[in-house]
């Protein structure tokens, strides 16, 4: 093993555990969390260079665990079994309980565009400031703004479509 498979073997040891829950969180259960985890880690593993350590560790794997959580809800399958399973809604009631924000919030992220997806789950389902969204994304508060109300004229346009059919 070379030096760098020690240290990617040791990131796993120290931070899989939180990037488990952290895909769980977002996708509903155990079986998709753990691919996720596993396909991130063994991408860190094939091309460590994607950490360039311009943000702590800690960082670049909450956002590459996010991403790819949001990716796999884009997935076909998965779109259908969500679909199935929930009944679409234009915009969840942000002020509805955390499991049911969760169970709402991933029946949008595969139908809304990546940078509204991304803000979405920071924003609604983590919590986060807009500044902490910002220092995530790499961009400003003001443009973390932005994007929300651009999300909101988005869900407020699909929920006029949704009346419209």
């Amino acid at each position: 093993m070379t030096r760098t498979d020690h240290a990617i073997e040791e990131l796993y040891r120290r931070h899989a555990p939180n990037a488990f829950r952290r895909a769980r969180r977002l996708l509903g259960t155990d079986a998709d969390a753990h691919e996720v985890v596993h396909d991130v880690f063994l991408s860190l593993f094939e091309r460590p260079e994607q950490f360039a350590g311009t943000s702590h560790v800690t960082t670049f794997l909450y956002s590459m665990i996010t991403h790819a959580c949001l990716n796999r809800l884009r997935n076909q399958t998965n779109r259908r079994r969500l679909l199935e399973r929930h009944a679409p809604a234009a915009m969840p009631d942000f002020r509805s309980t955390q499991a049911q924000r969760s169970v709402e919030l991933r029946s949008l992220l595969e139908r809304m565009p990546e940078a509204y997806a991304a803000v979405a789950v920071y924003y609604y389902l983590d919590e986060f400031s807009h500044a902490e969204i910002a220092r995530i994304l790499g961009c400003s508060a003001r443009h973390v703004g932005h994007l929300l109300e651009r999300l909101a004229a988005w869900a407020a346009n699909q929920e006029s479509e949704a009346c419209n059919t």
